[in-house]
């Protein structure tokens, strides 16, 4: 999915923005993203909104090399389930090609990259949009997140050569010596570490053949699913936005970062449109409320994002053949046969 990226990737933000004398719930409000980001680990956010929140970040700090500290502070805690596939990899060369190959669980707005030219190899990562506001932010944050990785699987054999940045010098090399004990080298055609090949061949010392198995193929389905998780994640919004009256395709793709034409056509690929996805939250959110709040039927209408009771009652009736008044008083029997009642596939678009 271009442009998104699992929020595993702000791990630890509130901790490191508060060591930094910052308030970490603002600044995710005023980048558009939600304050409980690090309780939902696996769920996507865009990835120019993470990138706003770098910049935000920088600005509020004066710290030109926050981005960077940010990332040698979280380290593999981003990584999730992919860290144990490549902690029981037979070898660090093993381990590097399946992160080049499984990052697209991670993230679709960024690749990783394994070089080998010679006696030098090459650990890069690239941002598909090299023009996005935050690219300087987002290649530094996942240096610094790729030092501690091959930190974590080599231990005191890692031993870079270069820290490599495709970005202009932005800060004095002392503040990065300070960091990774190396002075970078400035518009180069990559962004990542570059390290002796041979280390390609360490044994890792974790190795567990059968384990390592069983993460690949739970890898293999999340990276299927990750393909068909736009319709859950515009369904998630509809919800989030729904009590504010913002639920519209026009504030969701905006929030998502894509025209509304663009998340139009994604959601077309995957079978579905906006206005289904919206009709069936507007079910599940019905139900719920009708089940477990005090509000009036007036009430659930206007929150549901319709005009008035009567469109709200006439959808219901489609949806369940009863109305929501009737539908509340035989909520003790309903409420089992819940399950069952699933709306035709012509009843959706309402």
């Amino acid at each position: 999915m271009i442009g998104f990226i699992r929020a595993t990737a702000l791990a630890d933000f509130s901790a490191f923005a508060s060591s930094q004398g910052l308030q970490p719930a603002k600044l995710l409000l005023r980048s558009g993203l939600p304050v409980d980001l690090e309780q939902l680990p696996d769920s996507l956010i865009p990835y120019g909104k993470m990138l706003d929140l770098l910049v935000l970040c920088e600005m509020e700090t004066g710290n030109p090399l926050f981005a960077l500290q940010y990332g040698l502070f979280q380290g593999v805690n981003v990584f999730g389930p992919l860290l144990y596939l490549l902690r029981n990899a037979k070898d660090l060369r093993e381990a590097l090609s399946e992160l080049v190959q499984y990052y697209r669980v991670h993230s679709g707005a960024a690749t990783v990259g394994l070089e080998e030219q010679g006696k030098h190899a090459f650990l890069t990562y690239t941002i598909s949009d090299t023009t996005v506001p935050g690219y300087r932010q987002g290649s530094e944050l996942a240096v610094g997140v790729g030092m501690q990785l091959m930190r974590t699987l080599l231990g005191n054999r890692w031993s870079p050569q270069a820290l490599l940045f495709q970005h202009a010098q932005i800060a004095e090399p002392a503040q990065y010596r300070r960091l990774v004990d190396l002075s970078p080298r400035f518009n180069t055609p990559y962004n990542g570490w570059m390290f002796a090949a041979d280390l390609l061949d360490t044994p890792l010392a974790s190795a567990d053949p059968a384990l390592h198995r069983l993460i690949r193929e739970h890898l293999d389905y999340l990276a299927h699913m990750t393909a068909e998780e736009l319709p859950t994640l515009v369904q998630q919004l509809i919800r989030s936005f729904m009590p504010e009256g913002r639920a519209s395709i026009e504030y969701i793709a905006a929030h998502m970062m894509l025209s509304t034409r663009k998340l139009q056509r994604r959601l077309d690929a995957e079978g579905t449109s906006f206005q289904e996805l919206l009709s069936m939250t507007r079910q599940s959110m019905a139900c719920h409320y009708l089940q477990d709040s005090a509000l009036s039927i007036a009430q659930l209408a206007d929150l549901l994002g319709y005009g008035d009771q009567s469109a709200f009652s006439r959808a219901f009736q489609r949806w369940y053949g009863t109305s929501p008044r009737e539908w509340r008083k035989q909520l003790p029997s309903k409420a089992g046969r819940l399950q069952a009642l699933v709306p035709s596939a012509g009843d959706r678009a309402s």
